[in-house]
């Protein structure tokens, strides 16, 4: 069985998350979107909102599952026996931080592999920190979320800081 995880903070998930879960999971037996905790990093949203806004959005794939992780990604992919890590690549610079962590990873567990995936070109600027400075500044974030977790996302985003 081939099984990925697709790890990140989804701090909020965006149509780009989306897109690569739908796509990254046609490629494998199982996909693993694995939301990580970082407790020294601050989030918009909860662990349990962003586990929760990616389960809705998935719920009708079979094949992926939500959890969530703290610590080494190598450890946890050893855990879940998962022979892949998904990560998007919208740009170069994306691609530089991710070349260095798959360098990092594969030096901390050699069979496992980095597979890039890049996002359909409309969604090539979304990123969570761009979902949340537009929808702070109360812009329109309806081509950046799902739908169904629209609302909710951009309630939160317009909350005074």
């Amino acid at each position: 069985m081939r099984i990925a995880i697709y790890p990140g903070s989804f701090d909020p998930p965006t149509l780009g998350h989306l897109d690569l879960i739908q796509r990254a999971g046609k490629l494998v037996d199982k996909l693993i979107v694995a939301v990580l905790h970082n407790p020294n990093k601050t989030y918009t949203f909860s662990l349990e909102e962003r586990v929760t806004f990616l389960g809705e959005l998935v719920k009708d794939a079979p094949k992926v599952e939500v959890t969530h992780f703290n610590g080494l990604l190598v450890d946890y992919a050893a855990q879940m026996k998962a022979h892949f890590i998904v990560r998007g690549v919208r740009a170069f610079s994306d691609f530089e931080y991710e070349f260095q962590m798959a360098l990092m990873n594969r030096k901390l567990s050699p069979q496992l592999e980095t597979v890039f995936l890049m996002p359909k070109e409309e969604y090539s600027v979304v990123s969570s920190r761009m979902v949340r400075e537009v929808g702070c500044m109360g812009g329109d974030i309806s081509d950046l979320v799902p739908e169904v977790l629209r609302t909710r996302i951009a309630a939160r985003l317009k909350q005074p800081l």
